[in-house]
């Protein structure tokens, strides 16, 4: 029987996962499997046990490329605030990894509710966090205190305070000798890395603005049920709550805030920015902007525009420009086409062109590196450029939604908690729709910058 911790919620009908030959889409991604080759490993068994906590699409994702790098890796289990969601993901790991022994989730080892984590993170070696941004911090600090290795997705917290937690949990893993891989996976993206060097070769001169866009059509969204609670509705429409996910310039924006820190090789200090909402205006879409843009300020005094946008019908595109003195760069993600990374003189003239035909899905990658690392004794530690990049993210969220200019000093130091201390299916959420169904929206020039 699986073991609910604090009243389990169900509803959601099952989802669909489309098996396409060798391989199988799982949180929007074509996964497919890597040789299975199993090596010693540094915890001092033949078998290293690993715990999904968060089990949606990229959460599901997660556990299938962990099992992926190797025989010797096992799913032993999996927790979730909602059963559902919880069978679904074990139902699609299932079909692949049920006939290999290495899915081993017996129903006694599924924890469903809010302390489900603390239950699940006990039996492993390695913690696979895929939740809601809201609840990283917490679950963070849980896995580390167990002394467990860790990969979490991006972003690491929806507010300054949770941000710093991270970093503070991240230290304590570090003395503890933990292996963290957070999920900003340009950063184990093969394109990205040479682009990298060659900026360290000093080959386009001294980066003098950037530019960086993160364009796409809407994500996903939940209809209301009438059986939903108010908090119901929100954990299963979290995309598009503050507190949740941070808004879209921090959930996903991310990515390429985080390459553009992660290629000059430092963090903004200073942000504006301006933004809103023009299409997703609707209740269902809960109080976060469609769109963002915001000047960041870099300690060399580098300016970048970053844009981001879900508005349908519009340009699409997620990619970065850094320009120098002698010429400039590309990278873009290319979203399973392959990524591009290109190095170009002032004339325009191509100096260099990665060729990504043989790279490895940096999803995978990301993953790969952190099992290696267990298997062959190193540590990975991403806490610390992960964490300033979400904070980047939120300070460019403080801007667009105050319209003030925002500093890294008062923003990392400001205490404001979008995240309730206490979570339980009995609380209030910190946001509520007004009497017309709607939810507070930020106002900039009147919505203190948070």
């Amino acid at each position: 029987m699986i073991k609910i911790l604090q009243t389990g919620k169900k509803g959601l009908s099952r989802r669909d996962f489309v098996k396409k030959s060798s391989l199988a889409t799982i949180g929007g991604l074509y996964l497919s499997s890597l040789p299975a080759g199993a090596s010693a490993n540094v915890l001092g068994n033949d078998t290293i046990k690993v715990a999904l906590i968060g089990c949606g699409g990229r959460g599901t994702g997660a556990a299938h490329q962990a099992l992926s790098t190797g025989r010797d890796v096992k799913l032993v289990a999996m927790a979730d605030v909602f059963e559902d969601m919880l069978e679904n993901s074990y139902e699609a790991l299932a079909q692949r990894y049920l006939d290999t022994g290495q899915l081993d989730v017996p129903d006694e080892h599924k924890f469903v509710g809010f302390d489900a984590y603390k239950h699940a993170t006990e039996l492993a070696d390695v913690v696979l966090l895929a939740t809601t941004p809201a609840f990283r911090p917490e679950h963070f600090e849980e896995a580390v205190r167990q002394g467990k290795h860790v990969f979490m997705e991006k972003p690491l917290a929806t507010d300054a305070p949770g941000v710093r937690s991270i970093m503070e949990t991240g230290k304590i893993a570090e003395q503890k000798g933990l292996t963290v891989v957070a999920g900003l996976q340009r950063r184990y993206d093969f394109a990205y890395r040479e682009v990298k060097k060659r900026l360290e070769q000093n080959m386009i001169g001294e980066p003098i603005a950037a530019q960086v866009y993160y364009h796409r059509p809407n994500v996903w969204s939940r209809e209301r049920r009438p059986e939903y609670s108010e908090l119901e509705f929100q954990m299963r429409n979290w995309y598009y709550f503050t507190w949740l996910s941070g808004d879209h310039n921090v959930e996903q924006h991310i990515h390429s805030i985080d390459a553009a820190n992660y290629l000059l090789g430092e963090h903004p200090i200073q942000a504006q920015g301006m933004g809103g909402r023009e299409v997703r205006t609707s209740p269902d879409f809960g109080q976060i902007f469609d769109h963002h843009f915001v000047e960041y300020t870099y300690p060399s005094g580098l300016v970048m525009s970053s844009q981001c946008r879900h508005i349908p019908g519009c340009w699409n595109v997620s990619q970065e420009r850094i320009l120098g003195s002698d010429g400039s760069t590309l990278t873009d993600h290319g979203y399973g086409a392959g990524s591009e990374g290109t190095v170009k003189n002032r004339r325009g003239d191509i100096h260099y062109e990665h060729d990504d035909s043989e790279d490895p899905n940096p999803y995978q990658q990301e993953i790969t590196e952190l099992f290696d690392s267990l298997r062959n004794g190193y540590v990975i530690n991403d806490t610390e450029s992960a964490a300033q990049s979400t904070m980047s993210a939120i300070m460019g969220r403080m801007a667009t939604y105050s319209g003030q200019v925002i500093e890294w000093e008062d923003a990392i130091a400001n205490d404001h908690r979008l995240v309730p201390e206490e979570l339980s299916w009995d609380m209030e959420p910190p946001v509520s729709p007004g009497d017309d169904g709607t939810y507070p929206v930020a106002v900039p020039g009147e919505t203190p910058p948070y």
